[in-house]
C-alpha cells in the first residue's frame, strides 16, 4: 500500500523561490571583484536569475548542457547557481587555483559549452581559449563599465545579457535524478575526475546542512562562505542558506585576514566556513590589532583537520564554537559534523576538546564503516582503524563519463581513501590519508596527529609530516614546520614540545625548517610536491642504522 502524499520533484530552483517568496527583503552581500560592496535581495536574485535562465535560451543552452564558471563567491556566481540548474542545464564550476593545464583539460572533459569567468581570471582564459574544444562563448561577468578590452572570441557581458531579457521565468519541471551540477576532485594523482551531482542529492544535501546537529542554519543565521563557491559548491552553503532564508555575505576575491575580518564585523556575520589556512590568516589579524568577533556563534573548518591549538583559540579567546566537519567533493559533500553531545558539553572545556579536534559525529543521510585491507568491518570503538567507506543519499556512485571505473563494491560503498576511527557514538576521526600514513616497522603513525601536536607550539605557523625511507624501521617521519614571524625556534625545542604529548616511537626523526609548506588547489598540504622536495633527503637516524 503506497502513501497518499503529493508527488513533488526536488528541484533547486525551489529554494531561491522559497527564500524569494518568505524571507525577500534577506540581504545577499557581496564585496565584488570591481571593489564596491553590492547589496540586493533574495527577491531580487530570483528575478535576476530567470533573467539569466532567459538569456541561456536566447544563447541556445539546452537540458544538460555544461555551463563553466570560473569566479569568485559573488552574487553574480550565485544567480549562476540558480539560472543554469534551475534551466536544467548543468553548472560545472572550475577552480582557477588550478594549473591552466588541468583547466583546459576540465573544460573539455565536461564539453563546457559557455565558460562565465570573473575579470581576475580573464587574462587566464585569453592564454588557453584556443584549446578549448566545445566552448561557443564567454560571458564576462561585470557591467559595460568594467568590460575589459579583452582577445577572447564571442565575448559577452554578463549584465548586458541580463539587461536585455524579462524577469519572466517558468522554471521547467524535470526528473529530480536530473544532473544539476558538476565538480571535479582536485586530481592530486591522475586527471581530475567529474562528480555530478543531481538536484535531489543536493536538495537533501540542503536539509542537511540546515539540521541542528550538522550545520544549524536559520534565518537569524548571517553566513560568510569563505570556502570557494568552486570548492565542492561551497560545501552546500549556497543551496542551505537560501533553504532556511539565511543572509548571505560574500567575500569575493579577497581572502586576507584584515578583508575577511572586515567583512563579519560590518555585516554581524553569526557563521562561516573554510579551510584552517584562511582561519590562520584571521586569526593572526586579529591578534596583532587587538580584535574581537562578538556576533560570531560559530565557524565551520573543513578541508583539512584543525589543529587543537586553533580550535582552543577560537574557543576559549574569542567564544565562536568551532564545528570541525569533514566531507569531499564525492560526497557533495558534508559526511560528518562536529556539533557536540550533551553530555560532552557539560565537561570542562579542556575535556571537551579530544573530542573538538575529531573530524565530527556522522550526520543523518550518510553511512560510514571502516575496514582492514581484506575488507572486514572494524569495530567502532574508537581505537581500531582502518579503511574510511561511506554511502548514502548523495554520495557519488561513480566518476562523469566512466572514468575510474567502478568505484562501489557489491555493498555500494565507496572507499573514500581516508585511515580512520569509528567511535560507538558516532565520532570519527582522520588518522591519515591512505597514502600520507606513515608505515614504521610494521606500525601506523598517524602523520595528521604529528602535524597537529607540533601546531599546538606557540612558534608554529604551520607544520607538516611525511615518511622518509629508513633502512631499518622502512620509514619514518620527518617534521617540517613553518615558523610565526618574529619566532624563532630550534629542533630541540619542537621535541621537547612534543614529548610526552605523542608515543615515544611516533617522535620524528627529524626536524626541517622550511619557509612555505605546498598547498593543493583546495587548501589541503600538498604532500606529493613535499616529498619530491625531500626525495634525497636522509634521516640522520638512517644513517646511523646503515652503519
Amino acid at each position: 500500500m503506497l502513501g497518499l502524499i503529493q508527488e513533488k520533484q526536488l528541484l533547486i530552483h525551489t529554494l531561491i523561490d522559497y527564500a524569494a517568496d518568505y524571507h525577500g527583503r534577506t540581504e545577499i552581500v557581496t564585496r565584488t571583484v570591481e571593489g564596491p560592496i553590492h547589496r540586493y535581495t533574495y527577491a531580487d536574485a530570483r528575478q535576476r536569475s530567470k533573467q539569466l535562465a532567459n538569456a541561456l535560451t536566447r544563447l541556445g543552452v539546452k537540458l544538460g548542457d555544461r555551463i563553466g564558471t570560473l569566479a569568485w563567491n559573488t552574487h553574480r556566481h550565485l544567480e549562476c547557481y540558480y539560472g543554469v540548474s534551475g534551466l536544467g542545464a548543468v553548472l560545472h564550476t572550475l577552480n582557477p587555483r588550478l594549473f591552466p593545464e588541468q583547466i583546459v583539460y576540465i573544460a573539455n572533459h565536461a564539453e563546457d559549452s559557455y565558460i562565465f569567468v570573473d575579470l581576475t581570471f580573464v587574462p587566464l582564459l585569453e592564454k588557453v581559449q584556443d584549446e578549448l574544444k566545445s566552448v561557443k562563448g564567454i560571458v564576462v561577468m561585470t557591467d559595460s563599465a568594467h568590460m575589459p578590452q579583452t582577445t577572447l572570441k564571442n565575448v559577452h557581458c554578463y549584465e548586458d545579457l541580463l539587461a536585455a531579457e524579462s524577469t519572466e521565468f517558468e522554471w521547467p519541471e524535470f526528473d529530480e535524478k536530473t544532473a544539476s551540477s558538476l565538480c571535479y576532485t582536485s586530481g592530486t594523482t591522475g586527471n581530475p575526475k567529474g562528480v555530478l551531482y543531481q538536484h535531489r542529492s543536493t536538495v537533501l544535501h540542503s536539509f542537511a546542512a540546515c539540521m541542528g546537529d550538522c550545520l544549524g542554519l536559520t534565518s537569524r543565521d548571517a553566513v560568510l562562505p569563505v570556502v570557494p563557491m568552486f570548492h565542492a559548491n561551497a560545501w552546500g552553503l549556497a543551496y542551505a542558506a537560501p533553504m532556511c532564508g539565511a543572509k548571505l555575505v560574500l567575500p569575493g576575491k579577497d581572502l586576507d585576514g584584515k578583508s575577511v575580518y572586515d567583512l563579519m564585523a560590518d555585516e554581524k556575520v553569526t557563521m562561516s566556513a573554510g579551510v584552517p589556512t584562511v582561519w590562520l590568516m584571521l586569526l593572526n589579524y586579529m591578534e596583532e590589532h587587538g580584535l574581537g568577533l562578538p556576533d560570531m556563534s560559530r565557524t565551520v573548518i573543513g578541508g583539512s583537520a584543525a589543529p587543537a591549538s586553533m580550535i582552543r583559540t577560537f574557543e576559549t579567546k574569542y567564544d565562536v564554537t568551532v564545528i570541525h566537519a569533514w566531507g569531499m567533493t564525492e560526497m557533495s559533500p558534508l559526511g560528518t559534523s562536529g556539533v557536540m553531545t550533551k553530555a560532552i558539553e557539560q565537561l570542562p572545556f579542556e575535556e571537551q576538546l579530544p573530542y573538538k579536534a575529531k573530524q565530527g559525529r556522522v550526520i543523518y543521510g550518510v553511512e560510514l564503516k571502516i575496514t582492514d585491507d581484506e575488507d572486514n568491518e572494524l569495530p567502532r570503538d574508537g581505537v581500531a582503524f582502518g579503511n574510511l567507506l561511506t554511502r548514502g543519499y548523495w554520495i557519488t556512485n561513480g566518476y562523469f563519463k566512466g572514468e575510474g571505473g567502478n568505484v562501489l563494491d557489491n555493498g555500494n560503498w565507496f572507499n573514500t581513501g581516508d585511515v580512520a576511527t569509528l567511535d560507538e557514538d558516532g565520532f570519527m576521526t582522520i588518522t591519515d590519508r591512505a597514502k600520507d600514513v606513515i608505515k614504521s616497522g610494521g606500525e601506523w603513525i598517524s602523520s595528521i596527529d604529528l602535524e597537529n601536536a607540533a601546531m599546538g607550539h606557540p612558534a608554529v605557523a604551520e607544520a607538516a609530516v611525511i615518511g622518509i625511507f629508513h633502512p631499518k624501521w622502512d620509514e619514518r617521519p620527518l617534521l617540517c614546520i613553518v615558523t610565526k614571524a618574529g619566532k624563532d625556534v630550534s629542533k630541540d625545542d619542537i621535541m621537547a614540545f612534543l614529548d610526552g604529548k605523542i608515543a615515544k616511537w611516533w617522535m620524528p626523526d627529524d626536524v626541517q625548517f622550511v619557509d612555505e609548506i605546498p598547498h593543493t588547489a583546495t587548501g589541503k598540504i600538498q604532500k606529493t610536491t613535499l616529498r619530491e622536495q625531500f626525495k634525497d633527503y636522509t634521516l640522520p637516524t638512517a644513517q646511523t642504522a646503515a652503519d
